[in-house]
C-alpha cells in the first residue's frame, strides 16, 4: 500500500466516525464551503480539527500531507505569526501582535499579554538587565489593568531573586520556556485563532455520550462502537419472569444480591433468612436456609467484601452470617435495644444500627460487636432506615418519618432535607452520588448527596400508602430506579423521566422489595408477599411459560 493511500485511509477514517458520507464526495471540491448532508459544517473546520487530530495521533506526515493539499492548517496565521515572534524573542512585536488581533476581549488580551511580558521580564533578568526589567514593570505591565495584588507579587518573586541563578540559563533552556509559552497561550487564546484541545476527539465523545444518554434502555458496559448508531433493544432488559423461587412460607420481606453479584439474600416473615446462588446460567439455587430468628426478619444487607451477611429481626435483633458457611457469627442488640435497620461501612470491618426506640439511637460495631461509637440522647428522634454510602463518606438516616440526615464522617457537618410525607425506606446509588425515598404518597423521591439540588426529581405510576416498600438502583451506573408497588407490580424507571419505563406483572400480591444484580446488568429479583421471589431478566421466544420456571 503506497503512503497516499495509507494517508486517505487516515482521512476517510475520521470522516466516518463524524457520519459525514457527503464529505467523501467534496472534500476535493474547494468551492464548497459547508458540507454534509444536512450542510451544517463548515468544511475548513473541520479539516482543520482533524488536521489537528492526526498530529496529536502522532500521524505527522499525513497532517502535513493534509495541510498541503487542502491548503489550510492546524494553526491561525494569527498564532503562526505569535509564535515566530515569541521562539525568535521579539517580544515589542508580539505584544503589538496582540493589540492587533481583532477577537480578543480586554480580558483575554490582558490575561495572555500577562505571560508573554512574564517571559520576557525573565529573560532580562537572566541578561542581569535590571533596568529594563524595572522600566518594563511601571509600563507595560501597570497598562494590563490587572489586580495590584498580582503585580505585586510578580514584583517580589522576580526581582528578589530569591534562588535564581543569573546568566545560568542556556539557549536550549530559554527555548523550552518559550514553547512552554506557546503551550500556555494556546490554552488561553479562544477560537478560531487556537484550536481547544483534542477537540475531534471531544466532539466525537460528545456523540457517543448522546447516543448513550437517549439510550432509555442502556444497560451494557461494552465500548460503544463507532461504525454504527448506539441503540439497546428492550430484549437485553429484564422484562420477563426467568424463575420463581417459592422455599419461603410467608410473606417475603426483603432481596438483596451480593455487591459481586453472585449470591442473593432474602428474608421473610416466617422468621428465616435465606441466602442463594446464581449460577453462571443466571439461575438461582438454595445454599444456606438460616434459622435463628424468633420474630419475622424484615431486612437482610450483604458486606461489601460479600462474606458476611446482616439480617434484622423485626423489632428484635441483629445477626451476622458467615456467608460461606451458613453459620450465625454474633448476635447484636437484646437487653432492651430493638433494632430496625443496619447497614455495612466499606471497610467491611464495621456496621451501624439504628433504633425505631428513640432512647438508643444509632450504635457503630465492630464485627465482634464491640460498641465504637453511639449517637444516642433525649433529643434523639426513633430512626427507621440508615445507610453508609459505598465511599464510607456520609451516614445518612430517617428520622422521625420526614427527615433525611446526611452526616459527614470526617467533619461532622449534618445536612438536613425535609420532605413532606412519611418516607418508608432509603437507598443509594453505587457512586454515591444520589439516594432515593420511598414516599407513602405514591412517590419516589431522587436526591444528590450533597444536597445542591433545592428539589428532588420524582417518581411516580406505582402504588404506595400502608405498606413499607423499598427501591434500588441499578443498571450501568446506576442510571435506572426500580420499585415494588402495592398492586403487586414491579416499576422501573430511567432516572431522567418521571414515567415507569417498564411495568412488570407476574406477583398476585404486594411487592416489598426489589434488587437489580450489580454485576448482570440484565437480572433483577423481586419480593412478595405472595409468598415468592421472582427472577426477572431478557425476554427468550423460545423460553416455555411458567411451567417450566425453575422452583
Amino acid at each position: 500500500m503506497t503512503g497516499g493511500q495509507n494517508r486517505w485511509r487516515i482521512y476517510s477514517a475520521f470522516l466516518c466516525i463524524l457520519e459525514l458520507p457527503a464529505v467523501m464526495e467534496t472534500l476535493d471540491d474547494v468551492g464548497d464551503d459547508v458540507i454534509g448532508p444536512r450542510g451544517l459544517i463548515e468544511k475548513q473546520e473541520l479539516v482543520r480539527i482533524i488536521i489537528q487530530c492526526l498530529y496529536a495521533l502522532g500521524y505527522s506526515k499525513s497532517a502535513a500531507c493534509l495541510e498541503s493539499e487542502s491548503g489550510i492548517t492546524c494553526k491561525s496565521p494569527e498564532f503562526e505569526l505569535l509564535e515566530s515572534l515569541i521562539l525568535d524573542g521579539n517580544w515589542g512585536d508580539c505584544i503589538e501582535c496582540l493589540h492587533k488581533i481583532n477577537d480578543l476581549d480586554d480580558e483575554t488580551r490582558a490575561s495572555v499579554s500577562f505571560l508573554v511580558l512574564e517571559q520576557c521580564l525573565w529573560e532580562c533578568l537572566d541578561c542581569e538587565n535590571i533596568s529594563l526589567a524595572l522600566d518594563m514593570m511601571r509600563k507595560q505591565f501597570s497598562s494590563l489593568k490587572i489586580g495590584a495584588e498580582i503585580v505585586h507579587r510578580l514584583s517580589y518573586e522576580l526581582l528578589s531573586l530569591k534562588g535564581l541563578r543569573l546568566g545560568c540559563i542556556d539557549n536550549d533552556s530559554v527555548q523550552d520556556l518559550r514553547k512552554k509559552l506557546l503551550s500556555n497561550l494556546e490554552k488561553v487564546l479562544p477560537p478560531p485563532i487556537t484550536l481547544p484541545e483534542r477537540r475531534l476527539e471531544h466532539l466525537v465523545e460528545m456523540a457517543i455520550s448522546a447516543w448513550v444518554d437517549g439510550c432509555v434502555y442502556h444497560t451494557s458496559s461494552d465500548s460503544v462502537s463507532l461504525y454504527r448508531d448506539h441503540h439497546c433493544d428492550r430484549d437485553q432488559f429484564p422484562t420477563e419472569t426467568t424463575q420463581i423461587l417459592t422455599n419461603h412460607q410467608h410473606e417475603v420481606w426483603s432481596v438483596q444480591f451480593s455487591n459481586n453479584g453472585e449470591y442473593l439474600a432474602s428474608s421473610s416473615r416466617d422468621c428465616k433468612a435465606i441466602i442463594w446462588k446464581v449460577q453462571d446460567d443466571n439461575s438461582v439455587t438454595l445454599r444456606f436456609v438460616l434459622r435463628s430468628h424468633e420474630k419475622p426478619v424484615s431486612f437482610v444487607a450483604w458486606s461489601p467484601d460479600n462474606t458476611m451477611l446482616l439480617t434484622c429481626g423485626n423489632r428484635e435483633v441483629l445477626k451476622l452470617w458467615d456467608a460461606e458457611t451458613g453459620i450465625c457469627r454474633h448476635t447484636f442488640g437484646g437487653d432492651g435495644f430493638v433494632v430496625s435497620c443496619c447497614a455495612w461501612f466499606p471497610d467491611s470491618k464495621r456496621l451501624v444500627c439504628g433504633s425505631s426506640d428513640p432512647k438508643k439511637g444509632i450504635y457503630l460495631w465492630d464485627c465482634e460487636g464491640n460498641e465504637i461509637k453511639a449517637w444516642k440522647g433525649m433529643r434523639m428522634p426513633k430512626v427507621l432506615d440508615i445507610a453508609v454510602t459505598p465511599d464510607g463518606e456520609d451516614l445518612i438516616s430517617i428520622f422521625s418519618d420526614k427527615e433525611i440526615r446526611i452526616l459527614n464522617l470526617a467533619t461532622n457537618a449534618e445536612r438536613v432535607i425535609s420532605e413532606q410525607h412519611s418516607i418508608t425506606s432509603l437507598s443509594v446509588s453505587g457512586d454515591s452520588k444520589y439516594l432515593v425515598v420511598n414516599l407513602n404518597s405514591q412517590e419516589i423521591h431522587l436526591w444528590d448527596v450533597s444536597t445542591k439540588w433545592i428539589k428532588p426529581c420524582k417518581y411516580n405510576g406505582h402504588m404506595q400508602q400502608k405498606y413499607v416498600i423499598r427501591s434500588c438502583f441499578g443498571g450501568l451506573n446506576s442510571m435506572f430506579i426500580a420499585s415494588g408497588s402495592e398492586d403487586s407490580k414491579v416499576y422501573i424507571w430511567n432516572r431522567r423521566s418521571s414515567d415507569p419505563l417498564e411495568i412488570l406483572s407476574g406477583h398476585l400480591k404486594n411487592v416489598n422489595s426489589v434488587s437489580w444484580n450489580p454485576r448482570r446488568p440484565q437480572m433483577l429479583a423481586s419480593a412478595s408477599d405472595d409468598n415468592t421471589i421472582r427472577i426477572w431478566g431478557p425476554c427468550r421466544s423460545n423460553r416455555a411459560e411458567c411451567d417450566n420456571f425453575t422452583e
